[in-house]
């Protein structure tokens, strides 16, 4: 949701040639708006419809493409150096830039979001303290137990998955280093790589087992970086993959990530409920969204100008994708908003449609005031989709 879709290829040059991927970028809109559609799933109580409802609440997969997003756009430049034989990029300038890209935006919604609870309320909100606010703008809300009782915020709940971006920003420098120069001994050994990260992907699914058979986590751990990772990893694997040259059908792709999805949308990945769950059901289903996740950015960066790369680099997912932070950061408290000051609909009725298409009528153009506002200007390069 935070990486910029420019791809560094370096090419002997003295500086790199940066090439922009539409399709990317979105690539970003189509997440942002899955986010959208299953919180307006669950405000307007469409989550417990049966199938139907668990094809609704699976649209939080937008947050693993988000994440894989990330892996592919931030690790490829630390893969193209070693293909190629060039320097390192700097983790100086590489934290500074994204320092620079997250957190304009987000304290201005942070500090938004709590202006606007200090008169609105819809009931209790744990996060709306002096303590909360501090937790907010550290990106530090979910390192402590029971996070839905002690910092979860009404118009910020979304956030979780910042703090799980800003962990992985925090340790990539280090992943590359030992993914790229221990393991791989400074050379590029693409098969040796991908070994790496599929054992960094292993985590993910471990970790998650120590969550729900032991009590030696955080019952908000769920939340926190390695039970993510295997999306991260997944992206990264792909970054590998587009380095290598490799080229699959985006078709083929697309339709096993469609395959998959409906299979995550069974109860075999676990129903919509905060209660105790078998162990295997949030192992399959965070399995299941990072393969999902991988082959989505995959389609669009191995798979060629196909039509899901068509639809995804047309002009209006290209704009919303652009602004596409903004809108995720933006849409839970507009449509908190929305849903009891405006619509005044009960928590858990209402029309699902008309929520989703009202929400985004109000935070598209918030999103892009706040764009222009605090987002970096960028030059345009080449794209990389136009052979």
């Amino acid at each position: 949701m935070l990486a910029s879709p420019d791809l560094e290829l370096h090419t002997g040059a003295s500086r790199p040639v940066r090439a922009r991927l539409d399709s990317l970028t979105g690539l970003r809109a189509l997440a942002a708006l899955m986010v959208v559609g299953t919180h307006a799933a669950f405000a307007t109580g469409q989550l417990t419809h049966g199938f139907i409802g668990l094809v609704w609440a699976r649209l939080e997969v937008g947050v693993s493409i988000f994440f894989a997003l990330s892996g592919f756009l931030l690790f490829r430049p630390w893969v193209a150096a070693a293909a190629h034989g060039s320097s390192a990029p700097s983790a100086r300038v590489y934290a500074r830039h994204r320092l620079r890209r997250v957190m304009p935006a987000y304290v201005v919604t942070v500090l938004l979001a709590y202006g606007v609870y200090s008169f609105y309320s819809t009931g209790p909100n744990p996060g709306q303290s002096l303590a909360g606010l501090i937790r907010h703008l550290t990106l530090t809300q979910i390192y402590t137990d029971n996070y839905l009782l002690t910092y979860l915020h009404r118009g910020l709940s979304q956030t979780w998955s910042l703090a799980v971006e800003a962990a992985f920003y925090a340790v990539l420098p280090l992943l590359a280093y030992l993914l790229v120069v221990v393991l791989c001994r400074d050379r590029w050994r693409p098969a040796r790589l991908l070994a790496g990260l599929a054992a960094l992907a292993a985590i993910s699914p471990l970790w998650l087992v120590v969550l729900n058979t032991t009590d030696w986590l955080s019952n908000s751990a769920g939340m926190w970086l390695p039970a993510q990772l295997a999306a991260f990893a997944g992206g990264m694997a792909v970054a590998v993959l587009h380095v290598m040259g490799v080229h699959w059908r985006a078709g083929l792709l697309v339709a096993a990530a469609v395959a998959l999805y409906l299979v995550v949308s069974t109860p075999l990945a676990g129903a919509v409920t905060l209660a105790p769950v078998p162990v295997w059901e949030p192992v399959t289903k965070a399995v299941l969204y990072a393969a999902i996740a991988m082959l989505v950015v995959a389609a669009p960066t191995l798979g060629g100008r196909g039509m899901f790369d068509r639809v995804l680099a047309s002009k209006p997912m290209v704009w919303l994708g652009e602004i596409s932070y903004e809108i995720f950061l933006l849409h839970v408290l507009v449509m908190a908003v929305v849903l009891g000051a405006v619509l005044g609909w009960p928590l858990f009725t209402g029309s699902l449609p008309g929520l989703f298409l009202l929400t985004l009528g109000v935070t598209i153009p918030l999103a892009w005031i706040l764009h222009k506002l605090t987002s970096v200007r960028r030059a345009r390069y080449p794209c990389l989709g136009s052979r």
